[in-house]
């Protein structure tokens, strides 16, 4: 594990999640409970893709794992993608 792979890092780039969220009130909730982070600065969400991805942007840097146990707390899941195709 490294900080870039830990980590939502700040800048335009963002970190892109897929999640279990589906309906656009759902989507709202998680985008909702996720912008209470510290640090976050906007959520996109890109609900034509399957599955559903929301990409995440940073004024600070943002621990992943803080991410994840926010969007838990709504029933829903975030999986962030990863850094390079395999």
């Amino acid at each position: 594990m490294s900080i870039i792979s830990d980590n939502v890092i700040p800048g335009n780039h963002g970190k892109t999640f897929e999640t279990n969220a589906k309906t656009e009130e759902e989507l709202d909730i998680l985008k909702n409970a996720i912008l209470e982070i510290e640090g976050i600065k906007d959520v996109m969400v890109s609900g034509n893709d399957f599955p559903t991805e929301i990409t995440v942007h940073t004024s600070e840097m943002v621990s992943i794992e803080d991410i994840q146990h926010k969007a838990a707390k709504t029933t829903f899941h975030v999986i962030p993608k990863t850094l390079f195709s395999l």
